[in-house]
């Protein structure tokens, strides 16, 4: 089944495809003078950027702005590391983290999405991030940490403090970052300290949770300290979260601005994967990741020195045309669909198994408690930033029952 033109009100996210179609017409590699940073924009060139970090550095640090409550989460993220000290780190949090466990919590997931839905079962509207979208990956998360259930809640606050983007204006620079930093600091240091708190709980009282089995992963004899452990958290909070929310909004929202794709989903739920994979093509959450050059290169006939901030623009880059055909086109059955929504080499999203989980098993039960669903009224419909996140912010939606 495939769809060409979205229906119905225009939406932000609409506009995304002009913009990044823009960008790989004055491409594949593209100065932004204002932001003081190049983007390279083309399938092959993105996944060339993020296969080398011995030229494309993860560690942005040297470049970009500090702040003293962030070094906490540095130490642990091996999202900004480079090799060697990124093998390590994500060799020991794998150990913990393992496919097995990933799998094993879809019976925990089915039973989170249908108390959340449960909570609206007398509704004919409600608001699909509020409801389920943005509570169910952080409770899963939570639960996965061994959280105590009373403190869930503080879980999604932080959440919602550390990715708002209200911050930030609709584009990222130092300025705007800075800012933004010190203003969510304090959110940072309380989340830093409850963590490290449960951390140190668990030292003492080990129990059957992903905490206890990160204080006991172990690579040439080396162990994660438990502020790392703490930066890992962050990771998964991001990681584990933020697609999730994102992910779960874009799809409703892509599927209702392409009439029959639920029907056709229910007709067969074996193409739901897929779907869901063409969202992430079309609509990547995150869509650009930062690398800093190492050394002088020499990129699209342009010289770029050192120590410069090189964006890879995932959005641009997931509808090259020399890479799929007919790249706008919302299509469930692209096969094969290789789109650099969660990265590529070593960097490749360590939470995308959980994220493509939740997402499947999520939608599945919408689909199956709601024989018809549908956004109402795209006026009522709130964005999140797209210089921080693409996706919704709020998303209320009509349903009937069976």
């Amino acid at each position: 089944m495939t769809s060409t033109q979205p229906t119905g009100v225009e939406s932000p996210l609409d506009a995304l495809p002009d913009r990044w179609r823009s960008l790989r017409e004055a491409g594949p590699v593209v100065h932004d003078e204002a932001q003081g940073q190049w983007r390279v924009v083309d399938h092959r060139g993105v996944s060339a950027v993020l296969a080398d970090p011995g030229t494309y550095s993860s560690d942005l640090t040297p470049i970009t702005p500090t702040q003293q409550d962030f070094e906490t989460f540095r130490r642990g993220n091996f999202v900004g590391m480079d090799p060697p000290e990124h093998r390590t780190f994500r060799t020991l949090v794998s150990q913990a983290f393992t496919p097995r466990v990933v799998q094993g919590l879809a019976p925990r997931i089915e039973a989170v999405c249908a108390r959340l839905l449960d909570e609206v079962a007398d509704r004919d509207r409600f608001d699909l991030v509020d409801t389920l979208a943005h509570p169910l990956p952080i409770i899963v998360i939570a639960e996965l940490l061994g959280i105590p259930a009373g403190d869930h809640r503080l879980f999604q606050e932080w959440a919602a403090v550390l990715f708002g983007g209200d911050r930030l204006g609709d584009s990222l620079d130092t300025a705007d970052l800075e800012k933004a930093l010190e203003a969510i600091a304090p959110t940072v240091r309380e989340m830093n300290g409850y963590v490290l708190d449960h951390i140190r709980h668990r030292r003492a009282r080990p129990g059957d949770d992903l905490t206890s089995r990160l204080l006991t992963a172990e690579v040439d004899g080396t162990r994660l300290a438990d502020e790392e452990i703490v930066g890992f958290v962050a990771l998964l909070l991001v990681a584990g979260h933020v697609t999730t929310t994102a992910l779960l909004g874009n799809a409703v929202v892509t599927f209702d601005r392409h009439p029959g794709t639920l029907d056709t989903l229910r007709g067969d739920p074996g193409r739901l994967p897929g779907a869901v994979e063409e969202v992430l093509r079309l609509l990547p959450p995150f869509p650009e990741l930062g690398r800093r050059t190492t050394r002088p290169v020499v990129l699209g006939d342009h010289e770029i020195p050192a120590d410069t901030l090189l964006t890879a623009h995932l959005g641009a880059a997931n509808r090259d045309p020399s890479r799929f055909d007919d790249p706008d086109t919302f299509d469930v059955t692209r096969g094969p669909n290789p789109h650099l929504t969660f990265g590529h080499g070593i960097h490749f999203c360590f939470g995308a198994p959980l994220a493509r989980l939740e997402a499947r098993i999520a939608l599945h039960m919408l689909m199956e408690r709601f024989p018809t669903l549908a956004v109402p009224s795209y006026d009522d419909v709130a964005y999140q930033n797209p210089a921080v996140i693409v996706g919704v912010r709020h998303l209320p939606i009509a349903v009937t029952r069976p």
